[in-house]
Parts: structure tokens; C-alpha cells; sequence
């Protein structure tokens, strides 16, 4: 949205017209009053405003508009003797001056920039306030996809109910998170929850540190009344996974030297990142224990199936790291935005924690994936975060989607077939705002 300011009734249709035919939403003032009561703090448009008028000057409405929020673009127009006053207007924080006389495709190309500056401003302060709110709720799940909700819908309902649970996903999509809000949500929450990670156990201790030794008990005693994570359980020896089923079945530790077997009272929680199903049938997992650990299975969805929940996780990371490494939180621009929604982050979770670290202590410069792109790839970049953007506002609908960015349905299918887009993991759960 465009507020037009100017007092020339000619100039001020010739540039309505303009912006109509460049696409572009706008409402004409001939003075300042009823425009500035358009403007809000969440105003989501740019003011474009004549320097010369009587009651109110350009520069008057520059601060008026600053008052409310100082981070709405505001482009002046200027004869050729007010060049001065818009000068000192930009050293004030005005986002533009246009000389008179002016081309068009001049103001429109300014414009343009100021409204996309305005889009990301909104959607920062968007992302900080939903940050804000999940931290508020001591809930570090971050989404708002279908996928997270009935995740986190199920963890609540597994968190009342004391059984065995397996959860499985890719690497980094944060299966010990998942686990670690069961535990923090269940009976157990008072006592320990106790992480262990299979792939990292040397075999010649593995049975010291997960069973004990005479006279001191091992991990998983630690874990008594409480919760056992085994991570990675995929990567245990076979001989191991003998002596954990018994554990499993029996919710005890074998006898150990003169000491007597041990009751255990605990909850297992396994992880693993590849199939067990498909382990078990190349021989490399045990089927009992498979049929013990998969009482509940529950799979943890990577990134590419929650898009839309990116910028906000992101978001997230970007507040933990900055205060890890006492610097401010930087703003989400345009090309990091485009990078958030077109890299598959095969990495998941992991990798886009990453991403925020390196934009944080602004090294992103150095990442290979965006030094060196040429034009054409920097915009088709841009082109993929556009339409994004406009998936996370439509709620993944492609229809709406293709009336706000006015392309034809298949000529957005085909853009979306191009750049790797799905969009139906876009969509919202029923009742979230637009």
C-alpha cells in the first residue's frame, strides 16, 4: 500500500495512474491530515509525499510519520529548491528523495525497494513476536505447520501415557528435543532424564557405562524413575542389544558380581535416523527388540515438510545465538530470506542452527552457497522467496497464491516444480490468522 501526499491535482493523478499500470495498491491525499491517520504502527505500506504544501510540508509529514513508527519508508518529491530540506530529511532517516522533474519508472523502481524494505520489517517483527511467544510457553517445538501440531499433539498425549516410545527422522531434525519434551511433560518430569548416545560408545565400555560395574551402577540406573534416551540405537552392537532387551522386558539389571539383579523403574525412549524395519531385515538390528522399542512410533518431519515453519525457527536460533555470543540480533534481509526458502537444508535443524551462527557473526559472505551466483540464479533466488512469501500468507493455498502474485495457476505449478517448492507444506492449521 502506497500513501500518495500532494497537493498537485494533476501530478497526483498522473502518478496514481502510474502506479495502478506498475501493479502497485495506492490512496491519494491531497494534504497530509487524513493520510497520516492511515498510518499505524503496523501499517503495512510507504508513504510518498510532496515536500512543497501548505498547512503541513513533506518534511513535517516525515517526522509526523516517524513518530508512529520510525520504520516506515517515507520517499520525498522535490523541486529542484527543497533538494536541501530533502537532503537533511535523509540524514534524518528518510528513505528516499526524488528530484522533480522525474520519470515514473524513477519513483516506481524507489518505491518498489521501499515496499519490499516495509515487507521485511513486518514480517521481522512477526517472527519476533512468535519467538516471543513460544519462549513465553517454554516451548521449544517452533512451528506452525499441520506437521508440528500434530506432533506436538501427540507428544502431550505419549507424555500422560507411561510407555516405550521409538521416534524417527532424519539427522539433525531433532528427535532428543522431542524426547526431552516428553520426559519435561510426563509423571517422570521430577526425576532424571538420562541421554545416551549409541553411536559415540566405545565397545570395550559399553557394558560399564550403560550397565554398571560391581559396586556402581551405570546409565541406566541413573536413569531410575525417570527417562532413558538411547539415541542412535541403530548403531549398536548386536551383543548389545541383547543384554538392553532383557533390560527392556524385564525392567531389570543383571546380577553383577555378588550383587544381587537390580529393579529398575524407567521409561525408554530410542531414537534411530535410518529405518529399523529395514535394519531388522538386513540383519543388522534385533527383531525382539524392535517389537519392544516400537510400542508407540512417532517420526519427527524434516524441514522440506515444514517450510513454512523455517523463518520462524530460524528466527528463534538467531535470539539463542546472538545472546550465546553477546552480539545483537541481526534483521532477516532479502537474500537471507530468499536462502531460507529455497535451500533443502539437508541438514535440518542442525544445519539451519548453523546458518544462524554464521549470519549472526556475519560470515555469511564466505558461504560458498551464496558467493559467486550470477544474476539469473540470484534471481531466481529472489523469485523463490516471493513466492514463499506468499504461500505462508495464502496458508499454501496455490489458487490465492497465484491471484496475489497475478501469474496463471500453471505458470505458478511450473515455478514451483522449478524451484523444489511444495506447497501444501505451507499450510496452516485451522483458526491462524492470515
Amino acid at each position: 500500500m502506497i500513501l500518495l501526499i500532494d497537493d498537485d491535482d494533476a501530478l497526483r493523478t498522473a502518478l496514481v495512474d502510474s502506479f495502478a499500470i506498475a501493479g502497485l495498491e495506492v490512496a491519494d491525499f491531497a494534504d497530509a491530515t487524513a493520510a497520516l491517520a492511515r498510518v499505524t504502527p503496523d501499517f503495512p505500506g510507504i508513504v510518498v509525499t510532496d515536500i512543497r504544501m501548505p498547512k503541513m510540508d513533506g518534511h513535517a509529514v516525515f517526522e509526523a510519520v516517524s513518530a508512529r513508527d520510525g520504520e516506515i519508508p517515507v520517499l520525498l518529491m522535490t523541486g529542484h529548491g527543497d533538494v536541501a530540506m530533502a537532503v537533511a530529511a535523509m540524514r534524518d532517516g528518510a528513505f528516499d528523495f526524488i528530484a522533480k522533474p522525474f520519470a515514473a519508472d524513477h519513483l516506481i523502481a524507489s518505491v518498489r525497494r521501499a515496499l519490499e524494505v516495509r515487507r521485511l520489517v513486518l514480517e521481522n517483527r512477526r517472527l519476533r513476536a512468535s519467538v516471543d511467544a513460544a519462549a513465553e510457553d517454554d516451548y521449544p517445538l517452533i512451528g506452525t505447520t499441520p506437521a508440528m501440531d500434530a506432533l506436538r499433539d501427540k507428544l502431550r498425549q505419549l507424555a500422560q501415557i507411561d510407555v516405550d516410545v521409538l521416534i524417527e527422522g532424519e539427522t539433525g531434525t531433532g528427535k532428543e528435543l522431542a524426547a526431552r519434551q516428553l520426559h519435561r511433560w510426563s509423571k517422570r518430569r521430577h526425576h532424571g532424564f538420562v541421554s545416551v548416545d549409541c553411536a559415540a560408545l566405545p565397545d570395550h565400555l559399553v557394558d560399564e557405562i550403560l550397565f554398571g560395574t560391581r559396586g556402581s551402577g551405570g546409565r541406566i540406573a541413573e536413569a531410575d524413575r525417570g527417562t532413558l534416551f538411547l539415541d542412535e540405537i541403530d548403531s549398536m552392537s548386536s551383543a548389545v542389544q541383547g543384554k538392553l532387551l532383557r533390560v527392556i522386558e524385564e525392567r531389570e539389571l543383571p546380577a553383577n558380581g555378588r550383587e544381587p539383579p537390580r529393579v529398575v523403574n524407567l521409561r525408554v525412549i530410542a531414537a534411530a535416523k535410518s529405518n529399523l524395519a529395514q535394519e531388522v531385515a538386513n540383519g543388522r538390528f534385533r527383531e525382539d527388540l524392535l517389537y519392544r522399542l516400537e510400542t508407540i512410533r512417532l517420526r519427527i518431519p524434516p524441514l522440506r515438510e515444514r517450510r513454512a515453519d523455517v523463518p520462524m525457527l530460524f528466527a528463534w536460533f538467531l535470539r539463542d545465538v546472538a545472546a550465546q555470543y553477546d552480539r545483537p540480533v541481526p534483521a532477516i534481509t532479502a537474500e537471507v530470506e530468499a536462502r531460507l526458502m529455497t535451500d533443502p537444508w539437508r541438514g535440518n535443524v542442525r544445519a539451519l542452527r548453523n546458518f544462524a551462527v554464521q549470519t549472526v557473526l556475519a560470515l555469511t559472505r564466505d558461504d560458498p552457497g551464496e558467493a559467486g551466483l550470477s544474476l539469473t540464479e540470484r534471481l531466481a533466488r529472489l523469485e523463490a522467496a516471493m513466492i514463499g512469501e506468499a504461500l505462508q500468507q495464502a496458508g499454501g493455498d496455490v489458487t490465492a497464491t497465484a491471484e496475489v502474485l497475478g501469474l496463471p495457476r500453471r505458470s505458478l505449478y511450473d515455478r514451483l516444480q522449478r524451484h523444489g517448492i511444495d506447497a501444501s507444506s505451507f499450510r496452516r492449521r485451522e483458526g491462524d490468522a492470515a
